[in-house]
């Protein structure tokens, strides 16, 4: 086994990777960027090298540099966790060159994998069903459009380079496909310097079902059962499940001989996953196989009892897998669930932002929480927006749902958009809850996932002024103890006025409406006690502020909170549910700086793409404009109406903040 081993990559696969290294007794070194210098992963290594400026085709992307970092530091080996140098050939190559391990399959099982149209060859041979679809070498637009008509629409346009959803678009009919087409060719460019597509025939009603490989180099291969992935939004998965839901022994077991057969074909070591389109009649379609760890191996941890990191680790040190085919049970049934900074309202775009407050649900043998951030880390332009992997376990499926959408409620973050209540909102809906998974989950269950929680105003309001006014009262009497005057008429917070009730009236915003309270404090033999207004409701409110700990009495019904107050912005976490709410800061009669012009705004941080018009160029409505990419995601800035392009401030490559104005726009 390894004494010391280099970790070439960064947040929660860094920080996984390290803890099963410490517990198998091996010394670690992380990498990191300009970015991550005071990032979790680095904290938690035993040495840390950096290696470049925060993008990462300056940093994490450079090979020469995670060698040189390996060489200096004495690491004998390198684990490329996910995404970045996972599958580079030409890296694993210069490791192997170098004396250093490489901690994933060989050279030749990567480039096998690497190119999309070769694996499909190689899958046919091997006797692994396969999508119809075109995957030649010939890339003209016509040929490739000559396919698709053939084939009959819809088609999906692939990145052959390609994975993670990068490259990759659904076209409906012929008008759309040279647009689209484009698209892809301009991402899958950008992401792995290759824009050769593959056309398939798209299924309308898959489910896409992916199953656990392991092979060492003594001739030993198993399947560790297969994961659910099929409920995903821009083509990259969002909550998965193992084991899958309806899933025979039978058909188990094809699915997983038809992998193990993919892995044999390339000769495979180490982890992999081979990718599989389930039709509803059972039949099974050869995507892809990632020939790396995935983002979604907890489940299958969770369910098969074993770490997969080690597997890797002795896997790669020359070791025989720990177990056979008959040995590896089934146990229970897991959910991970993605934690993004994105606004699901949004299209799904990513945001940055700092992580003000962070608190996960509590773990244990039912809830794990995988993550590389910590409370006060800033989500940045430079990385993939995810914050943790949430992971429940239980018996049955019913069960580990239910501890997911408990700690879904018990996830609690602020400062910047995630999609908890997205999460929380699918992970309860009755048609996932009753296993009706395909690929267009989201979009066919849209009415049952994309709604606000239905917040009780009757108790929500009075329990947000409740909060003001005891922070109120808190902050006054902490200025009257540090002041020369404890018993200063000035430090009072509680409205009073002669011959008038002490009453404060101000303004709260919940889910983007304004609501006017007023609140009456009333003194009695036990304290006060306040009668608050608000909605044409009357309440009797009193309670208790202790840190971020808030205990209310609302009519009779106690409650307990935590509090997260940034500014003029505020987060109430009770039991069940998230309050974000805002004051509206008093009217003083000046009047606000109007912005002018009619430019578009940047949506979010990020770069300039490409321009898709040209200044002084008329478009129509809903015409693409210029394209920008932020998290490794592509979005398009259309035009709003018909009008006049008069000046684009941006060019392509340039960086942007969110905000800015991009376009000159002067509508008809």
């Amino acid at each position: 086994m390894f004494t010391k081993i280099l970790i070439a990559n960064r947040g929660e696969i860094a920080c996984r990777v390290i803890r099963t290294a410490r517990r198998l007794g091996i010394g670690t070194v992380a990498v990191y960027s300009d970015a991550d210098r005071h990032a979790l992963h680095v904290d938690m290594a035993d040495e840390a090298v950096h290696i470049g400026p925060a993008a990462s085709r300056d940093s994490y992307l450079r090979g020469d540099r995670v060698l040189a970092a390996a060489r200096q530091t004495g690491a004998e080996a390198i684990h490329p966790g996910y995404g970045f140098l996972s599958e580079n050939a030409g890296f694993c190559r210069a490791c192997g060159d170098s004396g250093v391990v490489f901690i994933g399959p060989p050279v030749g099982a990567i480039e096998a994998m690497g190119s999309k149209a070769a694996a499909k060859n190689i899958m046919a041979d091997a006797r692994v069903p396969l999508v119809p679809g075109y995957h030649g070498e010939d890339q003209s637009e016509s040929v490739l459009r000559r396919h698709a008509d053939t084939m009959g629409y819809p088609v999906l346009l692939k990145a052959a380079a390609g994975g993670g959803g990068k490259g990759m678009r659904q076209v409906w009919e012929a008008a759309e496909f040279e647009q689209a087409l484009a698209a892809a060719k301009r991402e899958s460019l950008n992401a792995f310097g290759d824009d050769h597509m593959l056309v398939e025939k798209y299924l309308t009603r898959p489910r896409h079902v992916e199953i656990q490989v392991f092979c060492d180099r003594h001739g030993n291969a198993v399947y560790l059962f297969e994961r659910d992935c099929s409920v995903q939004r821009r083509h990259q998965k969002i909550i998965e499940e193992a084991p899958a839901p309806g899933m025979t022994p039978e058909l188990r077991a094809a699915m997983g001989s038809a992998a193990v057969r993919a892995a044999r074909a390339i000769d495979y070591e180490g982890a992999g996953t081979v990718e599989f389109l389930l039709d509803g009649d059972g039949s099974f379609y050869f995507m892809e196989m990632n020939t790396r760890l995935q983002v979604e191996h907890p489940v299958t941890e969770m369910i098969s009892g074993q770490d997969l990191v080690e597997w890797q680790l002795r896997v790669a040190a020359g070791e025989t897998l720990p177990l056979g085919q008959e040995q590896l049970q089934i146990r229970g049934h897991a959910f991970e669930a993605r934690i993004y900074a994105e606004d699901p309202q949004n299209d799904f775009l990513p945001v940055t932002g700092p992580l003000l407050f962070l608190q996960p649900p509590d773990g244990s043998q039912h809830v794990r929480v995988d993550s590389g951030v910590r409370q006060g880390d800033e989500v940045s332009v430079y990385y993939d927006p995810m914050i943790a992997k949430l992971i429940t376990w239980d018996e049955d499926r019913e069960r580990a749902l239910q501890r997911l959408a408990r700690a879904l409620q018990e996830y609690r973050i602020s400062g910047l958009t995630t999609n908890i209540d997205f999460l929380y909102n699918l992970a309860t809906s009755e048609a996932f809850r009753a296993a009706q998974l395909d690929t267009g989950f989201i979009d066919k269950h849209r009415a049952a996932i994309f709604h606000d929680s239905q917040y009780e105003l009757a108790r929500d309001l009075p329990l947000a002024a409740l909060y003001l006014v005891l922070e109120q009262s808190r902050r006054g009497a902490e200025l009257a103890r540090a002041g020369g005057d404890p018993w200063s008429p000035w430090h009072h917070t509680d409205a009073w006025r002669v011959n008038e009730p002490n009453l404060q009236r101000f303004s709260l915003i919940l889910r983007d409406r304004q609501h006017d309270i007023e609140v009456e404090q009333l003194t009695t033999v036990a304290g006060s006690r306040y009668l608050i207004s608000c909605d044409g409701q009357q309440v009797h409110a009193e309670g208790s502020l202790s840190g971020t700990t808030l205990r209310a009495n609302i009519d009779g019904y106690l409650l307990r909170a935590t509090v997260a107050a940034h500014d003029d912005s505020f987060s109430l976490y009770t039991q069940d549910r998230a309050l974000p709410f805002k004051r509206v800061a008093p009217d003083y009669g000046e009047e606000a700086e109007q912005a002018g012009g009619s430019g578009l705004a940047a949506p979010m941080n990020g770069t300039i793409v490409t321009l898709l018009a040209s200044a002084g160029g008329r478009v129509s409505k809903d015409e693409g404009l210029l394209v920008m990419e932020a998290m490794k995601m592509e979005h398009t800035i259309r035009a709003p109406a018909d009008g006049e392009v008069v000046k684009f401030f941006f060019q392509p490559g340039e960086l942007v903040d969110g905000g800015v104005t991009l376009v000159d726009f002067k509508a008809d």
